[in-house]
């Protein structure tokens, strides 16, 4: 038998507002529950690959993503002393997506855009100020418990609640994983770091055996990403000091770069032990968290969303049996643990190795691969996640 219910989504950020967006399209009642009095106007992630675009696409968003944001069609990975080290070419997989180039638009924008197009639309409803302080599955409907000691009674939850997520706790699903020692600092400054450093693309990755960056460009704005040592308290981090130290490590003969914003968090990879609990769900950071390297945490999350919608919609409209659900855990939580962890971790790896051998033959291997047309598209398609979202597929 169909449900009439809303299914309730928690969290109206990106990853929410693609799951409530996702169902609605599907023929499906969404509430969105949402904390804070107001969508977020937080910066924080701001790159999209080639098939989440292709994904919101479907949606209506990323035309709008595109006006706003800035098409990058190259990636460059250097070495700080030496220089380029290798270019990619995102065009080398324009065959097997319409949007063959990484996005950079702030996450906030992506909000926005999503809540303009669905706002208007019947099956929808939104509550703001609502913090959820716990949620219960009672076997036949989920019953979520906000802050103000109102119950929302819903067939299906979707928790796209952030790190912290209330939902997950409720749910009792640990977090396995871990927390890197250091922290990561972003500097966004309007200088036009292409005036200095010859050549440079869009976004950027310097590896440094003493302190690896990245440059990545989104409107009006160059963001600078370093890691900070455990050692280094919080608040050194935000002083002028601090900062010029680390403008002179991009080598430009300079470091006195006007910074708009500052930005500094604790980095972790973590994994739920499962996505669904029953009639609860989870997607996105609440599910999976991992360093920003490579941006593969906001783009797993609206995989996730995608994914999900299709398949909860199905057994909303009693179109399939609820352990359809479960295909949802096995194929996202193992594309997340088989690739995204580990290409992140990887990631990282690469760019603060101090081993003068493996640096060596790191830049041996993204050198061979950036020359060779068929290592980079294989290269490029992990890189993009379309490697990620065909393993997905492929799982029963």
């Amino acid at each position: 038998m169909a449900e009439t219910e809303p299914v309730v989504v928690v969290g109206a950020g990106p990853v929410g507002l693609v799951a409530a967006a996702a169902l609605l399209r599907n023929g499906v009642k969404v509430t969105l529950v949402e904390a804070g009095p107001t969508l977020s106007g937080e910066m924080r992630g701001s790159t999209f690959h080639a098939p989440t675009l292709d994904m919101l696409d479907e949606l209506g968003a990323t035309p709008k993503m595109i006006a706003q944001g800035l098409v990058a069609p190259r990636l460059q990975y250097r070495d700080r002393e030496t220089g380029v080290i290798a270019d990619f070419d995102f065009g080398a997989i324009a065959d097997v997506t319409r949007h063959p180039f990484r996005l950079q638009c702030e996450q906030f924008k992506l909000t926005r855009i999503l809540y303009g197009i669905i706002r208007d639309d019947p099956n929808f409803s939104v509550r703001f100020d609502a913090e959820v302080t716990a949620c219960a599955d009672h076997g036949n409907e989920v019953r979520v418990t906000l802050a103000d000691g109102a119950v929302i009674a819903a067939p299906y939850v979707v928790g796209c609640d952030g790190a912290r997520s209330p939902v997950r706790k409720s749910s009792g699903l640990a977090f396995e994983g871990f927390t890197w020692p250091e922290r990561f600092l972003v500097l966004s400054t309007e200088y036009d770091f292409r005036e200095v450093i010859p050549g440079l693309s869009d976004v950027s990755y310097f590896s440094d055996p003493e302190e690896w960056f990245f440059l990545l460009r989104v409107p009006g704005l160059w963001r600078a990403m370093f890691p900070v040592p455990a050692e280094v308290a919080d608040e050194a981090t935000g002083t002028e000091a601090y900062a010029r130290d680390r403008w002179r490590r991009l080598n430009t003969g300079r470091d006195d770069y006007p910074i708009r914003h500052r930005t500094l968090y604790r980095v972790h990879q973590r994994v739920a032990e499962r996505f669904g609990h029953g009639r609860i769900l989870l997607a996105g950071d609440a599910a999976h968290i991992n360093n920003p390297l490579g941006g593969m945490g906001l783009n797993g999350g609206v995989h996730d969303a995608v994914n999900l919608a299709g398949k909860l919609a199905r057994v909303w409209h009693g179109d399939a049996a609820p352990r359809l659900l479960d295909l949802y855990d096995r194929q996202r939580r193992g594309v997340i643990v088989e690739h995204v962890q580990r290409q992140t971790i990887q990631n990282k790896q690469n760019l603060e190795a101090r081993d003068a051998a493996a640096r060596e033959a790191y830049k041996r291997r993204m050198r061979e691969t950036a020359g060779d047309p068929a290592l980079a598209r294989d290269f490029l398609l992990g890189a993009s996640m379309i490697k990620s979202l065909r393993r997905a597929a492929e799982i029963e």
